[in-house]
């Protein structure tokens, strides 16, 4: 079994994550912040989504077989700063993957693995602006 999250890469931000997430969902009622994209995805098997967990996923996958996972993250880096003029750097997530084994009859699942890696999502407009001034930096 594997649980996908995606959570906040700031240590300050991690603090308050769950002011954060309960105002999101105030300002986005019915929406979720991760989903796993079905037909995307091969090999997994039981995909659940939590209604009450947003930013989490978990899905049960077969190891002898060719398994992968495609995800979605239905929110952008900049809606948790706090100015929203337009132009902010955005707020980078974390999305971290951990995998648990079966453990024995009465025993909690085994942790087998942890691994996440950073991500910032911006609108295509937001995006190509950031990387033309990171160009603009670099040159």
């Amino acid at each position: 079994q594997s649980v996908v999250r995606v959570s906040f890469h700031d240590r300050r931000l991690q603090y308050s994550e769950q002011q954060q997430l309960e105002g999101w969902r105030w300002s986005r009622p019915g929406d979720r912040i991760l989903d796993i994209d079905i037909p995307l995805s091969v090999g997994i098997l039981e995909p659940q989504i939590h209604p009450t967990l947003l930013n989490t996923v978990e899905f049960l996958w077969d190891p002898s077989r060719r398994t992968s996972v495609f995800v979605q993250i239905h929110c952008i880096s900049t809606e948790f700063t706090l100015r929203k003029n337009g132009g902010e750097k955005g707020v980078p997530f974390r999305i971290q993957i951990d995998t648990f084994g079966a453990g024995a009859k009465g025993d909690p699942p085994e942790h087998l693995h942890s691994a996440s890696c950073l991500v910032k999502v911006f609108k295509p407009k937001g995006a190509d602006r950031k990387q033309k001034t990171d160009r603009e930096k670099v040159e």
